[in-house]
């Protein structure tokens, strides 16, 4: 289990610029690959993705001076070190930069090193990724095998095979099939509707009907005349939208057209993204030529909460618009709605714990790369879980892999969803992902 070599590499992401990926070798031979995502809306609290800023180079979105603190700062630190101990390793590589965000050594450095050593450990140990995050961080859910199984949990051919684990508690797909915002050009001032699977029911058939109303949409939009072009994220996103209320029920007719019900087979799910058309004290709704306080913005939103089956809201207000947020939460709760935060939270216990504090939400969006080490997310996870906090582990916006730990991750946290595209590889990968977990637990 003892680190034998690091390295570190350029590789594409979805955004058509590089990303880190680190490979991480044991004494055994076993090895762990992992590469992470950048987002193109990012909160200005989250861990430092580190670029090169040299122009000659990708516009200066080059990684090289991250994949040098690989090889060259932490790689030295870490060799002879025990990949099962991925706390201490974690905080290692955060002592070693020493800064609040990860700006010295990049947070994109730092968590390619942190998940391409739990692939390692979890390769070595022959079991899946999520189990060995649960196992590690004691997160209370039990994958091993049943008593009654055939297979050994140290079987190498399914170890998980009729395993403890409800699979109908699995993470439900969240879907996103509109964007607009910075993910697509001249579409709606928010930046993601989602369909959600709310129904009691296996993944496969989740994503089968949440993908089914993702193709139905297509039809919808274009007998409106609508773009079915897609975005960042392989959504559509239409130009021309008449308001930011439009896809609401362009999504409910979706959904009755694939055959199923809003509000219990599928429901919708919104991310505002607000922090980024707020300016000045004000959010502008460009498309609507609205320009609203938080007061009003949140009566804005409160006209779409009765009338659309939604189940989350997440980012309806800025970033550090502390003061308002309590009170868009306690207009969801009013309609059984769970306020996510995102920008506001970025995956930070700090963050998180002063929401709590000021009950501003009652759910946490989770992206690995917001906080730079599994350790951190995880712990986020834990904090958000036990106050009683949905967590939806998310996908980013701006450049993409085919790596699918974050749905390891929510597997392994018992997240409720896990948001992502519904089509373009480094989306899919995710779903199917998903998939093959239920499939080695069923």
């Amino acid at each position: 289990m003892y680190i034998k070599k690091i390295t570190a590499q350029e590789i594409l992401a979805s955004g058509g610029y590089p990303t880190v990926e680190v490979e991480v070798e044991l004494e055994s031979g076993v090895k762990g690959r992992a590469s992470v995502p950048y987002g193109a809306s990012a909160g200005s609290h989250e861990a430092t993705v580190l670029n090169d800023g040299d122009t000659t180079r990708y516009n200066g979105k080059g990684v090289l001076k991250a994949i040098n603190n690989v090889m060259n700062e932490i790689a030295p630190r870490l060799i002879g070190v025990n990949a099962n101990d991925q706390r201490s390793i974690d905080q290692l590589m955060i002592n070693l930069d020493g800064t609040p965000n990860k700006e010295k050594l990049g947070g994109n450095a730092i968590l390619a090193v942190s998940l391409a050593v739990a692939y390692a450990a979890a390769n070595e140990k022959k079991i899946p990724l999520f189990r060995h995050i649960a196992e590690t961080f004691q997160t209370g859910l039990d994958f091993s095998a049943s008593p009654d199984s055939d297979s050994s949990p140290d079987s190498d051919s399914n170890p998980d095979s009729n395993s403890n684990y409800d699979i109908l508690k699995l993470p439900s797909p969240m879907v996103v099939v509109i964007e607009g915002g910075k993910h697509a050009d001249d579409s709606t001032d928010l930046q993601e509707y989602c369909i959600s699977a709310i129904g009691d029911e296996p993944v496969k058939e989740k994503v089968r009907k949440s993908i089914e109303s993702y193709h139905a949409l297509k039809a919808i939009l274009k007998a409106n005349n609508l773009s079915t072009n897609v975005g960042n994220e392989g959504a559509f996103a239409p130009n021309g939208l008449p308001s930011n209320e439009a896809p609401l029920d362009y999504i409910v007719q979706a959904i009755q057209k694939a055959g199923y019900k809003p509000g219990v087979d599928l429901g919708i799910s919104i991310d505002a993204a607000a922090s980024e058309f707020y300016k000045d004290g004000k959010y502008n709704l460009s498309i609507e030529n609205k320009s609203l306080t938080s007061q009003e913005l949140i009566e804005y939103y409160k006209n779409w909460l009765g009338k659309y089956p939604i189940v989350t809201i997440e980012d309806m207000l800025d970033e550090d618009d502390w003061e308002n947020w309590p009170a868009m939460t306690a207009v969801a709760r009013e309609h059984d709605i769970e306020n996510i935060g995102d920008d506001l939270t970025v995956t930070n216990i700090e963050r998180l714990q002063k929401a709590i504090d000021l009950k501003a939400i009652s759910a946490i969006l989770i992206k690995l790369n917001q906080i730079g080490t599994l350790t951190e997310t995880v712990d986020c996870c834990m904090l958000a879980k036990s106050h009683d906090m949905m967590t939806v582990v998310s996908h980013r916006g701006g450049g993409e892999t085919n790596n699918t730990a974050m749905v390891d991750l929510a597997v392994a946290v018992g997240s409720r969803f896990i948001k992502v595209g519904p089509t373009r590889g480094e989306r899919v990968s995710k779903y199917n992902r998903l998939m093959e977990i239920e499939r080695s637990l069923a």
